[in-house]
């Protein structure tokens, strides 16, 4: 999953030219140029050409009248791109379909204007009163939360160069803005005095959580510094922003620049018919009108699905580590290097924490958070030793396999072999072959079977309402959720498919809209929630619908387990409801508890159908998917790990400035969390998106905190007897009214003892995983 990203600018609009902004948005839309403007409306676009020329230009001689005359004629052509703008509309839903690169930089560029005006409003009118300070706070905060993440999401899913060059023209200024509105005294002062005054006792819990949480953040954003301090401070936040865009522009370019053409079917022996048929469909996108799946010619490259298929089911060798290697080097040389960049973040951050008055990156990152550093290094040195036994008799169960196979990689074992001979394992050990599994698990009814178990769970129906609302790609499908009377509670967006020319790799849940009392609309008590959700799975081949692995459906039931806690909110007020204001740590609980409903018989089997026959997937198999459920757990184990632990090193204890580079932090961090030694060339902290251009800085752990949690609140529906469906379902609304209603109205430990009746353990994480006695 990934979070929203946190400017003021004066637009010069010729007053002759565009009333007086108003502070409604649909006002905006219906401001029209003044009737005085003969000759701009006469030849616009040669007034338009000449107001662009730099001042020096000698062409400017060729402008007719006076100056004023070119500058209204740009003013002109920007009020014509702000008064049609659909960025700047009163939508109900996003105009995804409409938002072209050309409306961001005058669409932010306005909304920036209008907004400075409301702060600069509610600074002079600011009390210690909800009405008078939260209710406009969340009307300005929310208005370019949803306008910026439209822009953002469709960078994401529908990248292109002219949109990267407007979001880094209008970046700053967005940035700009969220530091001022931060750093206000006036607001942080108004905050301040509502915790300190008599009524505090009387607010509600979620009130309470606005409080703090605005206060925290505040602080966290630098409203305390001075001067030097607070213009070095926001110098920071300036370049980080930019740094980051630039690191997953980077990651998403390295990876569409790999292309491997093949056009010998046998280099690509062992490959399933699904990715032959992928890299065939991939050739025939970039010019070869004539490949198919069976003839070719077929390009592979490093998006998920065409990487995978190689390093699972290729036996060509060299042609593993070709692309094993490309992959593990993406985005670490050339213009597309990212080491500098790495460095240049890590220092700015650590810079960053000391203004703040903390010692380190962590700790600034785990101020916001449930766990403290040193909880966070005590969970991972116990998972870390739970899982090392088990990863180094993994690797010795492999070598024996490879070794009796005959192959003389045994010998020889190395990372590109890994994932090959695991699969040959797994098949030879559980019967069972996952990419043959593939027809029983078709998008349409894998969705209609997690639609059902919502349902069961949750009392909710979730139905298609495509054409409701615009979408961004024509695979992209829109829902409505519904309560138990049939009233619709929230709606949301799929993308499931895999584009690489355009979306970034990954899934992800975010935030449309959040639920609001404040913003409610057409006269409803409040707004609805809306999300959407992302993967990048194999799309359909032909006339075959998209068949799945059994890893894509947990990670649909993964997305759709934050969609859920971000729609089944009963939190009116936005800054705490859905997956708003809850400690990062805690927001992958949700997610995570989806993920176990895949191996529960009665789930699985309700989805697993044959798409051309309508078999459901034999008992049998379904058995050997449980009992391979915990195959290499401990490796999978102590990669999370790595992960978490090199994350935490690099924003704990190094010194960017110091001798020491980044890739000797994960070498020594591989010798204790990677049976299998890295390679010396190993730079897949260059597309680490999730530390250095994601939200998961000094928070990597938050997998396996929220793992911890979510095993142990699915061991609730193990302990009230998976097979006793009325105790499912009373369970299921518990979690319900709880762990997905309260949001970030509560704590998150606190909410967690509502549904669980005690604190977390982490018992039942170790025993799910295979790596303690059942017994325990």
């Amino acid at each position: 999953m990934g979070p929203p990203r946190q400017r003021t600018i004066v637009l010069l609009f010729l007053a002759a030219m565009l009333p007086i902004l108003s502070s409604s948005v649909s006002h905006l839309l219906s401001a029209r140029l003044a009737p005085a403007l003969p000759l701009a409306a006469r030849n616009p676009n040669r007034l338009l050409l000449l107001s662009l020329l730099p001042s020096s230009s000698p062409l400017r001689a060729f402008c007719p009248s006076t100056r004023a005359t070119c500058s209204s004629a740009a003013a002109m052509a920007d009020a014509t791109l702000v008064a049609d703008n659909p960025l700047l509309a009163d939508f109900e839903f996003p105009p995804f379909d409409a938002v072209q690169p050309a409306h961001v930089r005058p669409g932010i560029r306005a909304l920036l204007a209008r907004l400075e005006g409301e702060l600069e409003a509610l600074e002079k009118g600011v009390e210690p009163a909800w009405g008078k300070l939260v209710v406009p706070l969340e009307r300005i905060t929310d208005r370019l939360d949803v306008v910026w993440n439209v822009v953002d999401h469709l960078k994401a899913v529908k990248d292109s160069a002219d949109l990267r060059a407007a979001v880094e023209d209008v970046q700053p200024e967005k940035v700009k803005f969220y530091l001022r509105l931060g750093q206000s005294k006036p607001i942080y002062q108004a905050f301040n005095a509502i915790r300190n005054s008599p009524e505090w006792d009387s607010l509600s819990d979620a009130r309470k959580r606005v409080v703090d949480g605005q206060i925290k953040d505040a602080v966290l954003g630098g409203v305390a510094l001075e001067d030097e301090q607070r213009e070095k401070f926001n110098q920071i936040q300036q370049e980080l922003e930019k740094l980051t865009e630039k690191f997953s522009e980077n990651v998403l370019d390295a990876t569409k620049k790999f292309e491997k053409l093949i056009t010998d079917k046998k280099e690509l022996d062992g490959l399933p018919a699904s990715a032959f048929g992928l890299a065939a469909q991939t050739a025939v996108s970039k010019g070869h009108e004539n490949a198919s799946a069976e003839n070719g010619p077929w390009i592979i490259t490093l998006d998920a699905p065409s990487f995978m298929a190689v390093m699972q089911h290729a036996k060509n060798r060299a042609l593993r580590e070709e692309v094993y290697r490309a992959y593990l080097t993406r985005a670490s040389s050339g213009e597309l290097d990212n080491t500098d960049i790495i460095s240049q973040i890590l220092k700015l951050r650590l810079e960053k924490a000391k203004l703040l008055g903390y010692k380190n990156y962590a700790e600034v990152s785990l101020a916001r958070k449930m766990a403290t550093v040193d909880r966070v290094q005590e969970l991972l040195e116990k998972i870390r030793a739970a899982s090392w036994d088990h990863a180094v008799q993994d690797m010795e169960d492999l070598k024996a396999f490879v070794k009796d196979s005959g192959s003389a990689e045994a010998n020889d074992l190395s990372h590109w072999d890994l994932n090959f001979w695991s699969e040959r394992l797994r098949e030879s050990k559980y019967d069972i072959d996952e990419e043959s599994l593939r027809p029983y698990f078709a998008l349409p009814k894998v969705m209609d079977g997690l639609f059902s178990l919502a349902n069961k769970l949750f009392g909710i129906n979730v139905e298609p309402a495509d054409g409701m609302a615009p979408v961004w790609n024509s695979d992209v499908k829109f829902y409505c959720v519904k309560d138990s009377s049939n009233s619709p509670v929230a709606y949301f967006y799929f993308d499931p498919y895999s584009r690489p020319s355009e979306k970034r790799g990954g899934a992800w849940m975010n935030v449309v809209f959040s639920r609001s009392r404040v913003l409610a609309r057409n006269g409803s008590s409040v707004r609805l929630p809306v999300a959407h959700m992302v993967c990048n799975q194999m799309p359909p081949v032909g006339d075959k619908p998209s068949l799945m692995t059994f890893r894509e459906v947990e990670t649909v039931f993964h997305e759709f387990g934050h969609a859920l806690q971000h729609m089944l909110t009963t939190q009116d007020e936005a800054f705490v409801a859905g997956i708003s204001g809850i400690e990062w740590d805690a927001v992958e609980l949700p997610s995570q508890f989806m993920e176990n409903w895949c191996y529960h018989k009665e789930t699985l089997l309700s989805i697993a159908k044959h798409y051309e026959t309508g078999e459901v997937l034999p008992e049998e198999i379904y058995a050997k998917l449980v009992a391979a459920k915990n195959f290499r757990a401990g490796s999978f184990s102590l990669r999370q790990i790595r992960f978490a632990s090199v994350d935490m090193e690099l924003h704990t204890t190094y010194d960017p400035s110091g001798p020491v580079s980044v890739y000797d932090v994960d070498r020594k961090v591989a010798e204790r969390t990677q049976v299998l030694a890295p390679l010396p060339e190993d730079r897949f902290l260059c597309g680490f998106n999730h530390i250095f251009a994601g939200g998961y800085a000094a928070g990597y752990y938050s997998y396996k905190w929220a793992e911890v949690l979510s095993a142990d609140a699915f061991s609730a529906f193990e302990d009230a007897g998976l097979d006793n469906e009325k105790a499912i379902e009373e369970t299921g609304r518990r979690f319900r009214d709880t762990v997905l209603a309260l949001g970030g109205g509560k704590s998150p430990l606190e909410v967690f003892v509502s549904f669980r009746g005690r604190e977390p353990s982490p018992e039942p994480l170790l025993r799910h995983n295979g790596l303690l006695p059942v017994a325990a």
